[in-house]
C-alpha cells in the first residue's frame, strides 16, 4: 500500500496481531479521510503471508542459534551466515534456498518428535 510503512520491534509471536493493529488504523484513517484504499483490507478472511529476506531470518534465529550451530544445520559458512545477518552481503537465490531448506527441515524434524 502506498504510503505504509511497518516497524515492529517485539517478538514474532506479536507480530501478526501488530499488523493487523496496523491494517485496522490505516484503514480507519482511510475511511476518516475520504481516501480510497484495497477493500481486502477491511474483509475479515484477509490473509497475511509473511515473508523474511535471509538477513531478517538470520536476525531472528541468531539469540536462538550461534552461527556455529547454523553452519551445521546450513551447511553454509559462518562468516558467511555473519555477513548475510549484518548485511554486508546477500546470498545469492540458491545459496537463500539453502538456508531456508535447512531450517524447514530442521523444523519438520523438530516437529515430528514425540515425547
Amino acid at each position: 500500500m502506498p504510503g505504509w510503512i511497518v516497524a515492529h520491534d517485539g517478538d514474532f509471536d506479536s507480530f501478526e496481531n501488530y499488523i493487523r493493529e496496523s491494517i485496522e488504523f490505516y484503514v480507519d484513517c482511510a475511511k476518516a479521510d475520504g481516501d480510497p484504499y484495497p477493500p481486502v483490507l477491511d474483509s475479515p478472511e484477509l490473509h497475511i503471508k509473511y515473508k523474511f529476506d535471509i538477513q531478517s531470518l538470520l536476525l531472528h534465529y541468531q539469540n536462538i542459534f550461534s552461527f556455529a550451530a547454523l553452519q551445521y544445520i546450513t551447511g553454509v559458512n559462518q562468516r558467511q551466515l555473519w555477513h548475510y545477518a549484518a548485511g554486508r552481503s546477500k546470498p545469492r537465490q540458491k545459496q537463500a534456498e539453502k538456508i531456508v531448506q535447512a531450517l524447514n527441515s530442521l523444523g519438520k524434524e523438530l516437529v515430528s518428535l514425540s515425547v
